[in-house]
């Protein structure tokens, strides 16, 4: 069954990243509302990218009428897999995210420029993948989350997303990206130059790259919560140049 709308503008489809959740977008999705987007903040499983992306993929697929893929962190990685054969997407907006070739993991991106102090704040925790293997899933220390990932949000919200976090595993973080779709499509992006897990240098790099379009805003990696309109009207430029 396909997700209608009789708005005519584009659908904002908002895809969260590892150690968040899709509640990270509130702030953002309340403003796109407001603003007369269709909005859906799909829950994004953090388990592996291909599989990740499939399931992105299938999300749109229940959506009529065209739409903007807007990823954060890890689902950057994600919705440049997942916008490749989901014919309705016109538009990647990529906030404090990854931006991979193909080959390139989000681990590899992470670890080709300095300024992330991520890695010491991981919890690594063994699990079970999907199909049995052996893996390990990682979460933010709570105590560290909010200098980590959101030191410019209010302590309170942080303390509550640190809570809330998803765990990602080490083989989503891992794997190889395919064929990137901002070969194909336009792209904008959210630099957060105060970004202690990708370090700015490399948000500019990855978004350079790929010929986005680039708004630099003075945020940690939690731009989305700390910089909802600054996010917002990059997402909002984006789903202007959608023709209907």
């Amino acid at each position: 069954m396909f997700h209608r709308s009789r708005s005519p503008k584009p659908t904002v489809v908002l895809v969260h990243g590892a150690f968040a959740d899709s509640t990270s977008w509130n702030d953002v999705a309340r403003e796109l509302l407001d603003e007369g987007h269709p909005v859906v903040a799909a829950a994004n499983p953090l388990r592996g990218l291909s599989s990740d992306a499939a399931y992105v993929r299938e999300v749109l697929a229940g959506i009529e009428g065209p739409v903007v893929l807007v990823g954060h962190s890890y689902g950057g990685s994600v919705i440049t897999a997942a916008a490749v054969g989901a014919d309705n997407v016109r538009a990647l907006v990529y906030v404090a995210a990854f931006i991979p070739d193909k080959g390139e993991s989000a681990l590899n991106l992470a670890a080709r420029f300095p300024g992330s102090s991520l890695g010491e704040a991981l919890h690594p925790v063994p699990v079970t993948l999907p199909g049995g293997s052996p893996g390990v899933e990682f979460t933010i220390d709570q105590a560290r989350f909010p200098h980590q990932f959101a030191a410019d949000v209010p302590e309170g919200v942080a303390r509550l997303m640190a809570v809330t976090q998803r765990p990602v595993t080490g083989a989503a973080l891992e794997e190889p990206a395919p064929e990137p779709g901002w070969r194909t499509l336009p792209s904008w992006a959210v630099v957060a130059t105060e970004d202690l897990n990708i370090p700015a240098t490399a948000q500019r790099y990855m978004a350079e790259r790929a010929g986005a379009q680039v708004t630099e805003v003075q945020a940690s990696h939690a731009a989305a919560v700390s910089h909802p309109r600054e996010v917002t009207r990059v997402v909002t430029a984006a789903a202007a140049s959608v023709k209907q």
